[in-house]
């Protein structure tokens, strides 16, 4: 399956002076999406499409920012393409970056105050689902998703 969303303004390949190429000309940012639950707490994943950037593996609805988009702007409006997370039920909390100065991306992280039924809604997925914290690490993790797990995980089970 190949990706048919038409381009969009931002979409690209940004070399980057860390050595990697990153999608996002203008950067990139993901919603990590929490809700508590009676035991803890779950976090929408995005098991990513083969034929994507370390495709197999598993990390937050995101993509590349358009011109002057805000981060957050970027991960709802991604988040709902991509996993039909709806924004009004959504509670920004925080954002974390990583920053390579040519290139960044920003990881949202936001509270479910509302009901959402996470799902692919584009071919960019495998899967979308609920995870609970406890998992994650037990998933192929997308690389820098896997760094910042720890971190993000602290946050999330802070709300």
């Amino acid at each position: 399956m190949t990706h048919r969303r038409a381009p969009q303004p931002g979409d690209g390949w940004l070399e980057c002076a860390c050595g990697r190429r990153h999608w996002g000309l203008h950067g990139a940012a993901g919603l990590l999406l929490a809700r508590s639950t009676g035991s803890g707490h779950e976090v929408v994943l995005q098991h990513r499409a083969p034929w994507s950037d370390q495709g197999g593996t598993w990390g937050v609805p995101g993509g590349a920012r358009m011109p002057h988009e805000s981060a957050v702007d970027a991960a709802l409006r991604e988040s709902a393409e991509e996993a039909g997370i709806d924004p009004s039920g959504v509670e920004v909390v925080s954002t974390t970056v990583l920053d390579h100065g040519s290139w960044s991306y920003t990881t949202v992280l936001a509270r479910a105050v509302a009901d959402q039924d996470p799902r692919p809604t584009d071919p960019e997925s495998l899967e979308i689902r609920w995870v609970d914290t406890a998992q994650v690490t037990g998933l192929p993790l997308l690389g820098a998703f896997g760094d910042a797990w720890p971190g993000l995980r602290a946050a999330v089970e802070e709300l």
